[in-house]
């Protein structure tokens, strides 16, 4: 097998004509800044933004604006013609609600909204529009925003505080109102709704929509007209796979205007593109070769193949054997490439192949690699939610095999997974299987081999995957919410934790001990107010006794307004999370208690169950297993636990420079800086010889042998 790690060529994305609503009706969409919508869109929210504060227009275009106070009042327009209205309460009375009562205050106009589609707009009380919603029916729709708060999420109870007045446009259809909401949500920018981010994590391969298309590398999917395959997750593969597209198929490379008038290129006398630029080619001849490109991206290889060894054999028969020949060299191109990212077993033509990925908080996921006649036909990427740390994996993967096959899944004649299953799950695996199949799957667990080779793949994407994963939670704006919310719920905190400082201990048997201090803002990390400790106060391994040295050098910083760097130590947490249970936390009080910062609020997180432990309580607060929340903790104390042992091991590796050269005679911080640079570590030094040492700079015969003999 190549030890290149194979990788599918992408699928083709589905393209859409239409919009669609991808999220649930009650849900917020997100903001996707201010392009350019549809037509119909534009239309509809430009009638209304004409319409709009004008409260003397009875109707024009079948679109009404009422103006509504306390009271109900009459609607403006009895037009039975389908179109959008307006109803929006007098902005100069909303600046007097309270936070609470807003039922009563809202109580009339919430009867006397219609049972019509429509679109709301929720305003805060300086009359920003701070969300905007779509209903199927705008009376239960907006009415339940003012209802009993306990079966509502954390960021809906955090929106309702904020509602000072809205403001309801009904639409003919739902349809009307989908786009409207589309349309004002680009327009406001409401604080509260999702916003739509690219996911810049994946490239895709994009024949653009030109005259003369071309195709590209983007890690942007906009409705722009380009068809888009992928997203391809293999590193190192749109590139190669681009290169392969550029040598088969005559595509233009560049991005010039085509004027039909211009001098081709070196790429048109290589035979590598049609040179629409000078009129070498029709737009038939030239759309040929970007279809055939599709082809390939589509998986269907075996179809470009037959085409060039058809060509490859006409012009032979034609005595065209220059032409013969590049079509050859076209095949084996198309063969080696295909051989190293589609065709990864020999051995077996069908089966799954099975990994585990885990992260340092317990979470787990699972890499499906399918393999079906001796070629890469899917990969899955599911998580396991509720996994423990310390859960085995033997045991998941078991778990793992009993829910996915319990599907309509297709189940191969074997299954190649990475860790032994437990021998009391193996009997009814075996049967479980059986019966789904119809008949025997046997189950492997590779030692050498094409088999290891698979399994290593599907490990290292499932690993990636789940790094992603963790990426696209951070820029997740309702995940961020949920779990600042639930946060702030689980610890009773008068507010959302927006930032959120935690401190972790590393060292090696008591030597080198360090500190890291790690920040989190709104969920996302902020490393520039990352900060790093090495521990002065405190001899061997005393965990304690450390997380107190740190937690009052880093808080007796904000009490020291005249220090040169005190600006980047001025900002209060609003939780501090420290790496450990009891013990870390009652040290870290001791030290906030001495600086009389009793009120900071603080928690210990014990790594074992994830258990949070308070100040002045005896039993832990457990967060639920697939919440927001705990998957937040979790994040902030793994970057806390990565940038402390990143620190730890610089320390030590400095620390291991300098007890074995410091001690030379005649060898100083010059000498020793120089020798490093010229061996590149001690152990360079140690394997190097005695002349090659004397000769190095700044060094002297006499010198050379002190160093061989110290250093042995």
């Amino acid at each position: 097998m190549n030890d290149e790690t194979p990788a599918a060529v992408p699928t083709t994305i589905a393209e859409t004509g239409e919009i669609t609503d991808t999220t649930p009706a009650d849900a917020p969409l997100p903001d996707v800044g201010l392009p350019a919508v549809p037509d119909e869109a534009s239309a509809i929210a430009q009638e209304a933004a004409d319409l709009e504060g004008d409260a003397d227009t009875d109707e024009a275009d079948g679109i009404a604006i009422d103006s509504r106070s306390d009271a109900a009042t009459e609607q403006l327009s009895d037009s039975d013609d389908p179109g959008v209205r307006i109803e929006s309460r007098d902005p100069g009375v909303a600046r007097g609600l309270k936070r609470r009562g807003e039922a009563h205050h809202f109580a009339e106009r919430l009867a006397a909204l219609a049972t019509t589609p429509g679109v709301y707009l929720m305003k805060s009380a300086d009359g920003t529009v701070i969300y905007v919603g779509k209903a199927q029916s705008l009376r239960d729709r907006v009415r339940s925003y003012f209802g009993s708060p306990r079966s509502m999420t954390g960021k809906t109870r955090e929106l309702v505080k904020q509602i000072a007045d809205f403001e309801v446009i009904r639409t003919g259809t739902p349809r009307e109102a989908l786009i409207l909401e589309n349309e004002l949500i680009k327009r406001y920018l409401p604080h509260y709704n999702i916003r739509l981010k690219d996911d810049k994590s994946y490239p895709y391969l994009k024949i653009t929509n030109e005259a003369w298309p071309r195709v590209v590398i983007t890690r942007r999917v906009p409705n722009d007209g380009g068809r888009y395959f992928g997203p391809i997750t293999t590193g190192g593969s749109p590139q190669r796979t681009l290169d392969l597209l550029e040598k088969l198929f005559q595509f233009r490379k560049c991005s010039i205007e085509i004027t039909g008038n211009q001098r081709p290129c070196l790429y048109y006398h290589l035979h590598r593109c049609l040179a629409p630029c000078a009129a070498k080619t029709t737009p038939e001849e030239y759309e040929g070769e970007l279809q055939r490109a599709g082809l390939l991206l589509s998986g269907k290889d075996d179809t470009i193949k037959a085409d060039l060894v058809t060509k490859r054999d006409a012009a032979s028969e034609d005595l065209r054997f220059e032409q013969a020949q590049r079509y050859q060299e076209d095949i084996r191109s198309l063969e080696h490439v295909l051989q190293r990212q589609r065709i990864i077993s020999r051995r077996d033509a069908d089966a799954d192949v099975l990994a585990v990925a885990r992260g340092e908080g317990g979470d787990a996921a699972v890499q499906v690699l399918n393999v079906r006649g001796h070629k890469i036909h899917g990969t899955e990427h599911l998580r396991l939610v509720g996994a423990r740390i310390d859960d085995e994996n033997p045991a998941l993967l078991a778990r793992f095999i009993e829910q996915y096959y319990s599907t309509a899944r297709s189940v191969p004649p074997l299954l190649i997974v990475q860790h032994a299953l437990p021998m009391e799950d193996r009997p009814a695996l075996a049967d479980f299987l059986r019966e789904r199949r119809g008949s025997k799957v046997e189950i492997v667990t590779p030692q050498r081999g094409e088999r290891v080779d698979l399994v290593k793949i599907t490990a290292e994407s499932a690993a990636e995957n789940l790094q992603q994963e963790r990426l696209r939670w951070l820029t997740d704006e309702q995940k961020m919410t949920s779990a600042l919310s639930e946060l702030q719920e689980a610890l009773e905190l008068s507010g959302w934790p927006r930032r959120i400082e935690c401190y972790d201990i590393s060292n090696t048997q008591g030597t080198n001990s360090v500190a890291s201090m790690v920040v989190f803002e709104d969920a996302k990390p902020k490393k520039a107010d990352y900060r790093k400790f090495a521990i002065k106060t405190v001899e061997g391994a005393n965990d304690f006794a450390s997380m107190k040295e740190v937690i009052g050098r880093r808080f007796k910083r904000m009490q020291t307004p005249d220090a040169s760097d005190a600006a980047n130590w001025s900002n209060w947490p609003d939780l501090v999370i420290v790496d450990g249970g009891k013990g870390q936390l009652n040290a870290a009080l001791e030290a906030l208690v001495e600086l009389n910062l009793n009120h900071v609020p603080i928690v210990g997180l014990a790594k074992q169950n994830e258990e949070l432990y308070l100040p002045g309580r005896k039993f832990p607060v457990i967060l639920p297993r697939d919440a927001q929340s705990l998957y937040l903790v979790q994040r902030v104390r793994d970057e806390a636990h990565r940038f402390a042992n990143t620190y730890h091991g610089q320390k030590r590796a400095a620390a291991m420079v300098k007890s074995e050269l410091d001690g030379v005679k005649g060898i100083g911080p010059k000498r020793k800086k120089q020798l490093i640079a010229a061996f590149g570590s001690v152990k360079g030094i140690r394997a190097a010889s005695l002349d090659a040492i004397a000769a190095a700079p700044g060094m002297t015969p006499a010198l050379a042998e002190q160093v061989k003999n110290s250093l042995g």
